[in-house]
């Protein structure tokens, strides 16, 4: 059998779009099966797990844009969906490496209604060449170029230990294979022009222990951490007044020279803070000195320009900055 070669399709589709087709599809025919005729973009959109607004601008590269009221015609842009993923023609595939992934491929029955078909098996254990898996023959790897020409294989399977891979991605590509779908556990390198799509189970199982791992520790936080609100923390050094009901409290050591800090005798007022009802400016500051010099912050309104008298014990006056 001739490999068949698709005329290419000037359409400029973003692969991110080609990624996302295969899922419409599936969707689509699914609705097929239901026997449903036409369907509405939000419900194609639900039934493969996209947004409404992505799929709409997906088929518009593909031409398709529904009808308003109507949506889109299912058995038709099943049609479209699969003459742009080239699955209106037939492709032979081969799966090299007849373990037990590569067994469970080679029966696996929905590569037929999606236009691929398994044409060769291929390995280079002498106890699996000549048995007979899924209707086929186990051809010795020995003989793989051939195999490809003689089946006209389209795309290759690698299904083999990763040691083993990059030969026999080398081989295929030098009998004429430009895509391949690897299931080694291995980085293949090819030359420009060859498609590569890797699955690798092991990653998709790891990726999703990462997710059950953060959900765990997400639980035992919530189940650990005391009830209430957590106290907020304040960084040294910086004094807060907190207004509540009329009462202040410092929440941390102030340093030198702000309200509530400890200097030098005469200079800083140390000692309790009276904030202001709203209304007022004024700060009283009962300090050891004869200025009280220092910001007193609060979480209450002002109506004064900002810049009231302080008292100190003493009897000093100084000019102490209300922050509101």
């Amino acid at each position: 059998m001739t490999r068949r070669t698709p005329q290419p399709r000037d359409r400029g589709i973003p692969d991110a779009t080609v990624a996302r087709l295969p899922l419409y599809l599936r969707a689509l025919n699914g609705l097929a099966e239901r026997g449903t005729a036409t369907v509405s973009s939000e419900d194609l959109a639900v039934a493969a797990g996209v947004n409404s607004a992505k799929l709409r601008k997906d088929l518009s590269h593909l031409g398709s844009y529904g009808t308003r009221g109507v949506g889109y015609d299912v058995q038709y842009l099943i049609y479209q969906i699969s003459r742009e993923l080239g699955l209106t023609q037939d492709w032979a595939i081969a799966i090299v490496g007849v373990g037990n992934l590569g067994r469970a491929l080679a029966n696996y029955g929905g590569f037929v209604s999606r236009g691929f078909r398994v044409a060769a098996l291929v390995d280079a254990d002498p106890a699996v060449v000549g048995e007979r898996i899924a209707g086929l023959v186990v051809e010795h790897i020995d003989d793989l170029e051939n195999v490809i020409k003689r089946r006209g294989v389209s795309i290759v399977v690698i299904a083999t230990p990763a040691q083993a891979a990059q030969e026999v991605a080398d081989r295929v590509i030098d009998a004429g294979v430009t895509s391949i779908l690897n299931f080694a556990p291995v980085v293949l390198s090819v030359p420009e022009g060859v498609e590569v799509r890797k699955v690798d189970l092991a990653i998709e199982l790891q990726i999703l222990a990462f997710h059950e791992q953060r959900k765990a520790e997400r639980a035992e936080a919530g189940a650990t951490a005391p009830r209430g609100v957590a106290a907020e923390v304040t960084p040294p050094g910086e004094a807060v007044a907190r207004a509540a009901q009329g009462e202040a409290a410092i929440n941390a050591a102030a340093p030198y020279g702000e309200v509530g800090g400890t200097g030098p005798d005469g200079d800083a007022g140390a000692g309790a803070l009276t904030v202001a009802p709203p209304g007022r400016n004024d700060v009283n500051g009962r300090g050891a000195g004869r200025r009280a010099a220092g910001r007193a912050r609060t979480s209450g309104p002002a109506n004064g320009p900002g810049n009231g008298p302080a008292r100190g014990r003493n009897g000093g006056r100084g000019g102490g900055t209300a922050t509101t």
